[in-house]
């Protein structure tokens, strides 16, 4: 054991066994935990620390128990017994290295979950990872306040029907509703059962963040759901399924030119493409072809056949002009710095659309400074006056 004795004095580990008080043996597990955390050990080293691990778990003072579970919570030198052992123990002990160990399996914690009771499920729930089959674990057999925290972990894995069955089971829990309300990423299918649970500020949280169906969101801006308001634009942008999307509209008369004007402005190319193919009875690949490949007047004659008004032509000229001109720059907020920088170029085009679809994108650009949107609508109002 010559490493490890390098690392350790035979003092350190004398008082450990042997120190007069709890205090002192604590402050001897803690140091010993640290030096052979940080000491490259050989096989018969390792096993001879595995043993020193073990007589710290096993002492009768949870300081000293507390200890080891804190200073080597996240390390992975610990043997997955003593992590068990610890994670038995009281709460002191058990939490520090069930929230962060990396040497349990996901069957460990599946059963530190079902048999552990609340506290230690809510210390499993808060991990810095989850795998489907731990979320699953905690929504099966989790108290509520696990679930939550489980929900409103965004590094926990969870499968469709997981989160389905924690709404279905929890459909009476705010809590827990929020939790789910406001991961990064819903199934469609959850976010529509959510909209009709949640109050008003988490269902105008789903409508602004998640993508729901074509029916769902038309149902909505007709007025049929109460104090419930959507976005048309941004669910074109969001929909996995722009096809269907914008055939629905068009079933529902509400494929417009002032929502294609709109979601082209803030980008959404896929949704004009389709939009004008579903206008003009254009197969969806001759009308990219006619957007993006076929000279200046492949969009004119395009948006011609689709029956839009000749007046606003200028200004979806001028969109499709300024999505050519940009290029996404790979970053991680690429889709909205996109968008902000298709906003900022088409409202300072010299043509531009009527003052309601002006006001509208204006209000896009609430999440750029106030000097910058205040210029882009002086610069709009100033195009108003000119033109008038």
């Amino acid at each position: 054991m010559a490493t490890t004795r390098a690392a350790l004095t035979d003092e350190d580990i004398r008082t450990l066994v042997r120190g007069a008080t709890p205090d002192e043996r604590a402050f001897a597990a803690q140091k010993i935990c640290r030096k052979l955390d940080a000491a490259t050990l050989s096989d018969e080293d390792r096993e001879h620390a595995y043993e020193i691990l073990r007589v710290m778990a096993q002492d009768a003072a949870e300081r000293v128990r507390q200890a080891l579970s804190i200073t080597l919570k996240s390390s992975p030198l610990v043997p997955r017994d003593v992590a068990l052992r610890l994670a038995r123990d009281v709460e002191s002990v058990c939490l520090p290295i069930l929230g962060a160990s990396p040497v349990f399996t996901d069957a460990d914690l599946v059963e530190i979950v079902r048999v552990g009771g609340g506290v230690r499920q809510v210390a499993v729930a808060k991990r810095p990872k989850l795998s489907q089959e731990v979320t699953r674990a905690i929504v099966e057999h989790g108290e509520e306040r696990a679930v939550e925290a489980a929900c409103a972990n965004d590094n926990a894995e969870f499968a469709d029907q997981t989160l389905d069955e924690a709404v279905r089971r929890f459909e009476r829990s705010e809590r827990v509703l929020s939790a789910v309300a406001y991961r990064s990423v819903l199934p469609l299918s959850v976010t529509e059962k959510l909209v009709s649970l949640v109050g008003e500020q988490v269902r105008d949280h789903l409508l602004n963040h998640h993508e729901i169906s074509a029916e769902l969101a038309l149902e909505i801006a007709m007025g049929a759901r109460e104090r419930a308001t959507v976005d048309l634009v941004d669910q074109a942008g969001r929909t996995s399924d722009v096809k269907a999307f914008v055939a629905h509209l068009m079933q529902n008369e509400r494929l417009t030119a002032s929502l294609l004007l709109r979601a082209l402005a803030q980008g959404h190319m896929t949704f004009l493409e389709w939009g004008l193919a579903e206008l003009a009875s254009v197969p969806h690949h001759r009308t990219w072809l006619m957007i993006h490949d076929a000279g200046p007047l492949g969009l004119k004659a395009v948006y011609d056949r689709a029956g839009l008004p000749a007046r606003l032509y200028g200004a979806f000229r001028a969109g499709v002009d300024t999505y050519h001109s940009m290029e996404f720059d790979g970053g991680a907020r690429d889709r909205e710095r996109f968008q902000e920088r298709m906003l900022q170029r088409f409202l300072t085009q010299p043509e531009i659309a009527g003052r309601e679809d002006t006001d509208y994108l204006l209000d896009k650009m609430d999440r750029l400074s106030g000097a910058a949107r205040a210029s882009y609508q002086a610069q709009a109002e100033a195009r108003r006056q000119a033109s008038a």
